[in-house]
């Protein structure tokens, strides 16, 4: 089975310069969500892009000569993965003439803040909102039988939030926010379409690869796996990096003196766990020429997590 590592490095491993890499993956990775999905309203966007073949090019280029987007990634000094990610996009934005405004606040007469535009785009029947959500949640059903799956059962990994509580707050809150006098007053232009960009990549157990059952998620989304700590060591790892939270989004390329050997990473692992709870995004890599690149990644969680996930407790999709 061909995997979206495999797509990207045959087209793209010639890129070298991360935020490029993270950027192409922002454009060029599928929706998370089936946007056909009568659930989602219509309101789950997709990029309009360049030609493949002039968007590649613009994209080596940058490659090339990347100082302008690092300029416009560290725009943030403190950066969350959102951050990381819209500033990105808003590099893509701007070199295409579309962008509007991107993080307008709205704030009603005592100045408490209403809510936030991510992007105001230019579209052709007037401005587009668009939030873009960059997400991981990992998939796991509760511990009783009856029960469909559905969006609610990718959970993060955390477990303070789910995919389908998510995708509630952006619909019923966050799209409906030109909806608001004030947001009207703050852009006299109006707003023609409220959408969500929605990324990532969900995580699966590797007996029970689930997705096919659940409503409103897309079948050729990014995915990888999820194991406790116990479950890891058993595999045959060659080769295996950490993967720091900014380093989410694309798939991993770097210098073979980057990697950990197996013993290394499970004792890094273990080190992490006896102080830190919060599951570990790790990614599995082969030598492709002078580099290593990712072939698969997943979240190694402790071994409480899968017990906790089972718990948490579910709601219902149409509540």
């Amino acid at each position: 089975m061909q995997t979206f590592q495999d797509v990207f490095h045959r087209e793209f491993f010639q890129l070298r310069d991360k935020h490029v890499r993270a950027l192409t993956w922002l454009l060029l990775s599928p929706s998370v969500l089936d946007e056909r999905s009568p659930m989602w309203h219509r309101q789950i966007a997709h990029l309009s892009l360049p030609e493949r073949s002039t968007l590649k090019r613009w994209l080596f280029e940058l490659d090339a000569h990347p100082t302008p987007l690092h300029e416009m990634v560290n725009l943030h000094e403190s950066l969350r993965l959102g951050h990381y990610a819209e500033n990105l996009l808003a590099y893509f934005f701007q070199h295409e003439g579309i962008l509007f405004g991107r993080s307008l606040q709205v704030n009603d007469r005592a100045s408490h803040t209403i809510g936030e535009f991510d992007f105001l785009l230019y579209g052709h029947s007037g401005l587009i909102h668009l939030e873009l959500a960059t997400k991981f949640y990992l998939f796991q059903l509760p511990g009783h039988t009856m029960h469909r799956p559905s969006v609610f059962d990718y959970l993060g990994p955390g477990l303070n939030d789910s995919l389908g509580a998510k995708m509630q707050k952006i619909l019923g809150k966050q799209l409906t926010l030109s909806l608001h006098p004030a947001a009207q007053k703050a852009v006299p232009q109006g707003v023609a379409a409220a959408k969500a960009l929605v990324k990532g990549w969900l995580f699966y157990r590797a007996t029970e690869r689930e997705v096919n059952l659940v409503e409103g998620i897309a079948h050729g989304h990014c995915m990888g796996f999820w194991w406790t700590l116990d479950e890891l060591k058993k595999l045959a790892i060659p080769n295996a990096m950490v993967l720091e939270r900014l380093d989410w989004l694309a798939p991993a390329q770097c210098d073979p003196t980057d990697v950990l050997k197996k013993d290394l990473l499970i004792e890094m692992l273990e080190r992490h766990f006896h102080i830190d709870q919060r599951p570990v995004l790790v990614a599995i890599m082969r030598h492709s020429g002078d580099v290593m690149q990712e072939f698969c990644r997943g979240f190694v969680v402790p071994s409480e997590w899968p017990m906790k996930a089972a718990q948490v407790e579910r709601q219902e999709p149409n509540a």
